[in-house]
């Protein structure tokens, strides 16, 4: 096979028995890669009645077939399971290392099912694949383990890793690639834990074979001229990484103040990607073959690591009323090393400090209060005091005590940084997300912030729909590849497929291409409904629908019936977000029983 490398490897822990399979090429065909092959997978293999945290769901990691090539960006791989925050079918994806060498070892895809019976260490370097015991590094923090592991395995091995969180089980866990790096969201740490699994190393040295090298060779020469004339990808992401987003969100009226109560804020200044470049940071850094280098290595007065990235600004900074970027570092390099996702972090601590705020729980904290939140971090990963309550996500903390109206979250995925009263397009893409609240569903910042590929009036709530599926749809395809997102600033759907077809020698349209795209989200949607998700799931919180945005976004509320309907419609599904027989037989999913 050109592009993929034909091997799986399967590991059930129930009985360490470790097996490899042949990649299906039909499977190869029609769902790509990463993604794809999780979703379709994670479909056929995980019933969606199993327990997120039971032997019976399976960590499905998959690379691309552009992965570990000469493709800009191509560095990125993906897990898929069934969330133990959302139960939803969830997919997340990361960058780094780890996913080039695991397709150098041989692979394209590893799946993880059963339990072992205490903490394991998986090592794969090429044809050895080894579970050893992982005892000694069970409990410690991720820096620290991903030390231990470089100083036992040797040179050459990339590491992914779990923090305390997620041997506690936190909903809000992370898996951490190459110790800065982070498979964030949905709680995908907390199944890593379940499974007993500390970490997981590889090591090889193969090369996945290109079908037409002259043709492939051309088109990179290409890629690196678009992405060198696109302002995003040249100037703006290698100059001040995502935390350049920082003054233009809050400036549109978006960004999220105060558990999203306001929608500016009014030290944005202080905690912005400028401010960062001139106090904190060390130097640039970059994932495997990425000419953007958009993360950062910084340092503050007291202690020193990778970010803060733009999400975390928002959610640990001003959605918890903090305008401190040393504090916002710190808070952030303590998350890392635990493990725990600082989107939900923030979201949920910010959930909290409102309800402290309406006196509507016996605990005090205010909006802006530094210390106490660094201590809460550490109560959630080792589940302590109210902790215990906080590490099962926002969603389930407020109903606890009757105010779940305080958890800004869409299928109990807490809100990234974006306030959808300020950008509406964005708000839809978080009530359509089959994973839950999600700004990587569907990258409505291009259109309705950055003007690309052309501006959208961000207030308006009709028209939006269309150019939101055909987002959803290609971001399917770009997880699938695996290639980073930002790269599609600076190079369309049409090139990606002709990149496809000259890696793969497997003939793709940017139609083509879009269908599969189509295909894999309405699985997806498939599988929730049979899990009992409707209409209802597809829903903001009534903050956003009915108190007025502030700032830039004065008087603006998300217009929610209107923007679901047109989407619907727009998706060739029924009035309560159903797939039609005939949408499904168009897709060649007929005959699938997705009934509750």
């Amino acid at each position: 096979m050109y592009g993929w490398m034909g091997k799986v490897i399967r590991i059930n822990l129930n009985d360490n028995k470790v097996s490899t399979e042949k990649l299906d090429e039909n499977l190869a065909k029609e769902y790509i890669g990463g993604r794809g092959f999780g979703s379709k997978t994670l479909f056929d293999e995980v019933p969606v009645d199993v327990d997120p945290l039971g032997p019976e769901n399976k960590l499905i990691f998959a690379v691309g077939p552009l992965t570990r090539t000469k493709v800009p960006t191509s560095g990125r791989f993906s897990v898929s399971t069934k969330s133990p925050l959302t139960n939803t079918i969830f997919d997340s994806n990361a960058g780094g290392f780890w996913g080039p060498v695991f397709k150098s070892a041989g692979y394209d895809m590893l799946i993880i099912e059963g339990r072992a019976e205490k903490p394991v260490q998986i090592t794969i370097n090429e044809n050895i694949i080894s579970i050893n015991d992982g005892s000694k590094l069970w409990g410690k923090g991720i820096k620290e383990t991903d030390q231990l592991l470089k100083e036992s395995l040797g040179k050459g091995y990339q590491n992914m890793m779990i923090g305390p969180a997620g041997e506690n089980l936190v909903k809000i866990s992370i898996i951490s690639v190459n110790a800065h790096r982070a498979f964030g969201r949905g709680g995908v740490g907390a199944v890593m834990g379940s499974k007993n699994v500390k970490s997981i190393s590889v090591k090889g040295s193969k090369q996945p074979e290109i079908f037409d090298q002259e043709k492939f060779d051309f088109m990179i020469y290409e890629t690196d001229k678009w992405i060198k004339a696109n302002p995003l990808t040249s100037k703006a992401f290698p100059a001040f990484g995502t935390s350049v987003l920082v003054n233009l969100i809050n400036e549109a009226g978006a960004l999220p103040t105060r558990n999203f109560q306001q929608t500016y804020f009014e030290d944005a200044d202080k905690i912005s990607g400028e401010t960062i470049a001139n106090k904190i940071l060390v130097k640039n850094d970059a994932c495997y073959n990425c000419p953007l280098r958009c993360s950062r290595k910084t340092k503050t007065n007291k202690m020193e690591g990778f970010g803060p990235e733009y999400e975390t600004i928002g959610l640990m900074g001003s959605n918890l009323g903090i305008s401190d970027i040393e504090a916002i570092a710190e808070m952030h390099y303590i998350s890392n090393d635990l493990g725990i996702d600082t989107i939900s972090l923030g979201g949920t601590i910010s959930c909290l400090m409102e309800m402290s705020e309406k006196g509507l729980i016996d605990y005090k904290i205010d909006f802006g209060d530094i210390d106490k939140t660094k201590e809460l971090i550490y109560q959630i990963s080792k589940r302590e005091g109210i902790g215990d309550e906080l590490a099962e996500g926002s969603k389930r903390f407020s109903e606890k005590y009757g105010a779940v109206q305080y958890s800004m979250q869409v299928k109990g995925l807490e809100l990234p940084s974006y306030d959808p009263r300020g950008m509406k397009g964005r708000g839809l893409g978080y009530a359509t997300s089959n994973r839950g609240a999600c700004h990587l569903r569907g990258y409505m910042i291009g259109p309705e912030i950055l003007g690309v590929p052309k501006m959208l009036d961000r207030f308006n709530p009709v028209g939006k729909s269309g150019f939101l599926i055909n987002q959803q749809d290609f971001f399917v395809v770009v997880d699938s590849l695996a290639v980073c997102k930002f790269v599609t600033f600076a190079v369309g759907e049409e090139f990606f497929a002709r990149l496809f077809s000259t890696v793969t020698g497997v003939e793709k349209s940017q139609q083509d291409f879009l269908d599969i795209g189509e295909k894999v989200w309405t699985m997806e949607k498939l599988y929730n409904l049979k899990a009992g998700f409707s209409k209802n799931e597809d829903q903001l919180p009534k903050r956003f629908l009915e108190e007025p945005g502030t700032g830039p976004a004065a008087g603006q509320v998300f217009e929610q019936d209107i923007m679901l309907s047109e989407y619907y419609r727009s998706r060739g599904w029924d009035e309560n977000g159903i797939p039609t027989n005939d949408k499904l037989k168009e897709l060649g999913l007929e005959g699938i029983d997705y009934h509750a």
